[in-house]
């Protein structure tokens, strides 16, 4: 991560997140983000499930307790999306997919592929999730002055308990990444560029409707 940091926090500390966290945040994009995440959630849930299908096929599969809890999360989270929109007054029924929405779509799906190994899909995973916990964490943190009425969409991915299971995929990344040949090392760190040029691509589309 230290070598790709500048991206890292462009990613992270994204004016959209910035300013949830100072309370100047445009109502209209976070409904924006908020449709457009609930579709990107319901595209997540078959990558995940690709990733938990590569663990299955190491010689060690015991990360596979880790990730199953990450499969078992998503329903949860849907239905929050759900709850969410309702009280946001946003149709989620007449909402399709932006411009980045879709390209990260298709990012996700490309790990369906056979040939895209264990050790790249959960490095993707990782980030996926560390990029939310990072920023959404940052607008809990002492000092925000994020609105109370969105205090519990930051807790959701700010959480203490949501960092701990962030830190724990990065402990599976480290182990991955420490016995895989030089070519996986590579693949992998491409994906992990790739997860944050779409999370900002994804962070600019919530503010600006592209």
């Amino acid at each position: 991560m230290e070598k790709h940091q500048q991206m890292y926090e462009r990613a992270t500390r994204h004016p959209f997140t910035v300013s949830i966290r100072e309370g100047t945040v445009d109502m209209s994009a976070f409904k924006r983000w908020l449709s457009q995440d609930y579709l990107f959630v319901r595209e997540f849930v078959a990558f995940i499930a690709s990733v938990l299908l590569k663990c299955c096929k190491q010689e060690d599969s015991s990360d596979m307790e880790l990730i199953l809890g990450g499969v078992a999360s998503i329903s949860d989270e849907i239905s929050w999306f759900k709850n969410e929109a309702t009280r946001w007054g946003v149709d989620l029924a007449s909402v399709s997919p932006l411009k980045a929405n879709l390209e990260y779509h298709r990012f996700l799906q490309s790990f369906t592929e056979p040939e895209v190994s264990y050790v790249v899909a959960v490095t993707t995973f990782w980030i996926i999730e560390t990029v939310y916990q990072d920023s959404f964490g940052f607008c809990i943190q002492d000092g925000n002055k994020t609105p109370p009425e969105l205090l519990g969409t930051c807790q959701r991915w700010g959480s203490v308990g949501f960092r701990q299971y962030c830190q724990s995929l990065r402990s599976i990344v480290d182990r991955c990444l420490a016995n895989a040949p030089a070519d996986a090392v590579k693949s992998a760190e491409e994906a992990f560029i790739r997860v944050l040029e779409l999370e900002i691509g994804f962070w600019e589309m919530s503010s600006s409707q592209s």
